[in-house]
C-alpha cells in the first residue's frame, strides 16, 4: 500500500468521508425517526471519518502481519485523533460536537473505552475487508476520470468547509453575545429590584419626619416625597426600558442566530455556553 500516490490517498479520504456520512446520517436518522445531514459540513461528508480511514491504514502498515497489533495500531492512533479534534474543536467553536461524558471511563468527555475498543475493531474491517475491494476499485479508475473528481470534490470540499467553518464561529459568537446579554438583563432586574425596595425606604422615612416635624414644615416633607418618589419612577422607568430594549436584542439575536449546522449535530453540547445553546435549540423547534 506504500505504493499509493498522494493522489490516490486524496480519493480514498473523500470516499471513505462519504461512507462515515452514510453511517452517521443513517444512526441519527433512525434515531430522531427523521433524516438528519449529520455532520460539520453541507456537503454528505465526515472529515473525521476520512481522516480516520486513512489514519488506520497508515498506522496499521508497518505491522499488517498481526491482527493483534493491527487491533492496538488503530486503538492508540483513532483515540488520540479523537481527542485532539474534540479538544480543538470545543477551544475554536465553544461547541462540542460529541460528548462522551455520560460514558463509563471517558477522558474528558472526547474520548471513552468503549469507543477506543471499537476503534480498534473498525481497524481490522477496514484493512480485511473494506480498503482492499475500494483501493482496487479506485486504482482502476482512468486518470482524467479520478484528476477530475479530485479538482470538483476538492473545489466544493474548500468551499463548504469556509462557509461551514464560518458557521461555527457565528455559533460561537452568538452563544457568547446572548450569554452576555442574559447576565446583563439578570443584572437589571435586581436593580429595579433594589430601586423599588429603596424607593419604599425612602418614602417612608420621609413619612416618618413628617410626623415628627411641625406642622407649618409637613407640607414641605409632603413635596419632597412627591420629588424623591417621581425621581425613582423615572430611574425605574429607564431601566425597565433598557432592560425591554434588551429583551428585544435578545429575541432579535436568538431568532436570526439559528444556524443549520445545529440541525447536522443534534448531540452538540457546550458547557460554558448550556443556557445559550438550549435557547438556540428551542428557537429551532419553533421555527
Amino acid at each position: 500500500m506504500y505504493t499509493y500516490a498522494w493522489y490516490h490517498w486524496l480519493t480514498f479520504f473523500y470516499v471513505y468521508c462519504f461512507f462515515g456520512w452514510i453511517f452517521e446520517s443513517t444512526y441519527v436518522s433512525l434515531k430522531q425517526r427523521h433524516f438528519v445531514n449529520r455532520g460539520f459540513l453541507r456537503l454528505p461528508m465526515l472529515p473525521l471519518y476520512g481522516t480516520g480511514a486513512v489514519m488506520m491504514l497508515w498506522v496499521s502498515l508497518p505491522v499488517r502481519n498481526s491482527l493483534i497489533a493491527v487491533y492496538f495500531s488503530g486503538v492508540i492512533g483513532a483515540t488520540v485523533l479523537e481527542y485532539i479534534t474534540g479538544w480543538a474543536m470545543e477551544r475554536l467553536f465553544k461547541v462540542r460536537y460529541w460528548d462522551y461524558s455520560n460514558q463509563k471511563f471517558n477522558l474528558h468527555g472526547y474520548i471513552c473505552l468503549t469507543s477506543s475498543i471499537a476503534w480498534g475493531f473498525l481497524t481490522i474491517f477496514m484493512t480485511e475487508v473494506i480498503h482492499p475491494p475500494i483501493a482496487k476499485a479506485v486504482l482502476e479508475i482512468k486518470p482524467h476520470t479520478e484528476w477530475g473528481f479530485l479538482i470538483t470534490t476538492t473545489i466544493l470540499f474548500g468551499y463548504d468547509t469556509f462557509q461551514s467553518t464560518k458557521e461555527a464561529l457565528d455559533l460561537a459568537r452568538a452563544l457568547e453575545s446572548i450569554t452576555k446579554l442574559r447576565a446583563e438583563l439578570e443584572d437589571m432586574q435586581v436593580q429595579i429590584a433594589l430601586l423599588r425596595a429603596e424607593t419604599v425606604q425612602e418614602i417612608h422615612r420621609i413619612k416618618e419626619n413628617v410626623r415628627d416635624s411641625v406642622v407649618e414644615s409637613a407640607e414641605l416633607h409632603y413635596e419632597n416625597i412627591n420629588l424623591k418618589k417621581e425621581e425613582f419612577e423615572a430611574r425605574i422607568q429607564e431601566l425597565s426600558k433598557q432592560l425591554n430594549e434588551k429583551r428585544d436584542i435578545l429575541k432579535t439575536r436568538i431568532g436570526k442566530r439559528t444556524p443549520a449546522i445545529l440541525r447536522r449535530n443534534p448531540g452538540a453540547i457546550s458547557r460554558r455556553f448550556a443556557s445559550a445553546l438550549k435557547e438556540l435549540r428551542s428557537t429551532l423547534e419553533n421555527l
